[in-house]
């Protein structure tokens, strides 16, 4: 599911207890998988964790809305696994997950005498840092701590980083309770907050609870709480009598201004103050409030009950559209569009288009730029290419189909090819982007909605289609059948086409003959691991914030790696060793933080890569040696 879309960075107060998980967690949401991977944010009840988890993934989606972000607390996930398991769709669960670029887990401590649930998170786990993608999780408790959990899922959460949400000091309380008072709208009198903020609660939900009580108070008609009210309303009058502050002389004239200036607000503003509580409401909710506000800046009284009522009926039926939409591609269904009032005719217009298949399915993500996609040897040939087919969409090496082992940057490639292709045109060209288990779970949805039809009107709107991991169709043969139809009618309107995959089209031994011929019509090419001079440069990308100097480089670069994602996750490991240790990232702390744990020095590459991170060793990840391309090259771009 999507996160709570008011829990946001914005109503998080910060303080000194939760300051590092905060930038952390930001520094997460603004690069989903290239810092702090996993992430574990821990504390008691109550404190935030949850906000905070939701948080990220509404940050990231804000930045990127393609973003494909799952959030779920462990309970739930437990439930599905067991509905999967029963309904024989297990695998079909475990590729949901696994297409998330952002997953998000909320309570891991449950994980407690649930073996099965382990194993699965393990294999999640496994495949999501694989691919790249940000993981972020929540518990009560650190890892370390929870009773019966699997020690390689302590490796992996220990291989991130960690970092706890201690209870708010009085100013953070303080600052709590005021941002809580302008999201609903309320006031309270001088020193009520203060007073409520110095009561010491376990959590801040006991201190929300607390100030909704004397909000309630209020709300009630039982009068004006003032600050030497506050423990007689919690009843907590027994435990602390703090001394009222009165003082010293009764002022009556300012006593008599102060009652003038309540009865002329009650009398004259009133209607401001509808439109304000509303306006907090509905900000609340997530919805721009934009007409609300201009309305409080009338010199004259307006028809506030026609403008509420209005501005209500305009979000049921934004929320009516983004169900529709939603149904048709999910991703659209986030489109800042529906959380604006004042564009509902525009989201009209936009759910006509997807309803008539007008609409393509989700364009390239901008994160993956050409220009950050290194070049070496190998994968130089797949490069030449893939700007070969920018130059003349349609035109040379329809389909373009790239393969590779995993984490070598075929996604990357694919998606910069997309964006490549946008850019040329000027915006004009519709480029749709999609894994290929999203083909099928698309299919699948439009099979039982009966909207077939729709469903390949959109693809063929498109004027060039990706298809990541074009291996998982193998063996569907719907999927293929109606593959096999929107490539033709694609590559007879010259529009391009774009396959990724861990293998080429021969090794499928479940791929249809018809599919596998076209895949080869085209121009098969190859990304390999780093070679070593791409290494060097990846080293120097990934640390260019820490002044590497050559020597760390050179060192770094003669440790064979098996992918892309190795390399990051070796350059992390570096960064959070030297802010550890408070040193600079140097080859003395790469010497020690690779080789001093007893990892193998760097030595010349063998079948199973000797010098990988001990992590990439598992029985899922077993790397083996590709042959140079250079003959190929000669052969296949000839």
């Amino acid at each position: 599911m999507l996160p709570d879309g008011r829990l946001r960075f914005e109503n998080f107060v910060v303080g000194s207890a939760n300051r590092l998980a905060v930038a952390a967690a930001r520094a997460v949401a603004e690069a989903p998988g290239s810092v702090y991977n996993p992430l574990v944010v821990y504390s008691g009840s109550g404190l935030g964790k949850t906000h905070l988890l939701a948080a990220v993934g509404n940050h990231a989606r804000q930045l990127n809305p393609a973003l494909r972000v799952e959030l779920t607390p462990l309970d739930e996930l437990v439930e599905q696994l067991h509905a999967a398991i029963s309904a024989g769709e297990a695998d079909a669960l475990r590729k949901r997950y696994q297409e998330a670029d952002l997953f998000l887990l909320d309570d891991v401590q449950f994980l407690t005498g649930r073996r099965e649930t382990q194993s699965e998170l393990l294999r999640l786990l496994n495949a999501l840092q694989s691919g790249g993608r940000q993981i972020v999780m929540t518990s009560d408790r650190p890892p370390s701590e929870i009773a019966d959990l699997d020690e390689r899922l302590v490796t992996r959460f220990a291989g991130g980083l960690t970092v706890d949400i201690g209870a708010p000091d009085y100013e953070t309380r303080v600052a709590i309770l005021r941002t809580r008072c302008q999201e609903r709208g309320a006031q309270l009198r001088p020193g009520v907050a203060e007073e409520i903020a110095r009561i010491d609660f376990v959590n801040v939900r006991e201190l929300q609870g607390a100030l909704n009580r004397v909000i309630a108070h209020e709300a009630l008609g039982e009068g004006r709480v003032e600050a030497a009210h506050v423990h007689g309303i919690l009843g907590l009058a027994g435990v602390r009598r703090p001394t009222p502050a009165l003082p010293a002389a009764r002022n009556e004239f300012a006593s008599f201004l102060s009652d003038v200036a309540t009865v002329v607000a009650t009398q004259v503003e009133g209607w401001r103050v509808r439109i304000g509580e509303a306006a907090a409401f509905w900000s609340g909710e997530g919805y721009r409030t934009g007409v609300l506000q201009r309305a409080l800046s009338l010199p004259a009284e307006p028809d506030v009950d026609g403008l509420l009522s209005m501005f209500a009926a305009a979000v049921d039926r934004l929320k009516a559209l983004e169900e529709q939409i939603t149904a048709v591609d999910a991703q659209l269904g986030g489109d800042e569009i529906f959380r604006d009032p004042e564009r509902v005719t525009e989201a009209e217009e936009m759910v006509a288009r997807a309803l008539s298949g007008e609409t393509p399915p989700s364009g390239p993500e901008s994160a993956f730029a050409r220009g950050a996609f290194e070049v070496g040897p190998s994968n130089q040939l797949a490069v030449r290419a893939a700007d070969a087919v920018v130059e003349a969409p349609g035109q040379r090496y329809n389909p373009l189909f790239i393969h590779g082992p995993s984490g070598v940057g075929k996604t990357h490639l694919a998606h910069a090819i997309g964006n490549e292709m946008v850019d040329a045109s000027g915006g004009a060209m519709r480029v749709a982007c999609l894994g290929a288990q999203a083909f099928v779970d698309e299919l699948i949805s439009a099979l039982q909605d009966g909207n077939i039809e729709r469903w390949r009107n959109r693809l063929r709107a498109a004027d060039a289609l990706v298809v990541d991991d074009v291996q998982f169709i193998a063996g569907k043969e719907r999927t293929q059948e109606e593959l096999f139809h929107v490539f033709n009618a694609l590559v007879a309107e010259g529009k391009q086409l774009v396959f990724t995959s861990d293998r080429t089209p021969k090794d499928m031994p479940e791929l249809e003959e018809r599919l596998r011929s076209r895949f080869e019509g085209g121009l098969i090419v190859e990304i390999q691991a780093p070679d070593r001079a791409l290494r060097e440069r990846l080293y120097a990308r990934y640390l260019e914030n820490h002044a590497p100097e050559a020597a760390l480089l050179a060192f770094l670069a003669e440790r064979p790696a098996a992918s892309v994602r190795e390399i990051i996750g070796t350059a992390t490991r570096l960064v959070a060793a030297a802010e550890l240790a408070g040193v600079p990232v140097g080859l003395d702390l790469a010497r020690a933080e690779l080789e001093g744990a007893g990892s193998a020095p760097a030595a010349a590459p063998s079948a199973l890569g000797a010098g990988v991170d001990a992590f990439f060793l598992d029985d899922e990840k077993v790397v083996w040696d590709w042959p140079d391309v250079g003959g190929r090259a000669i052969e296949e771009l000839r």
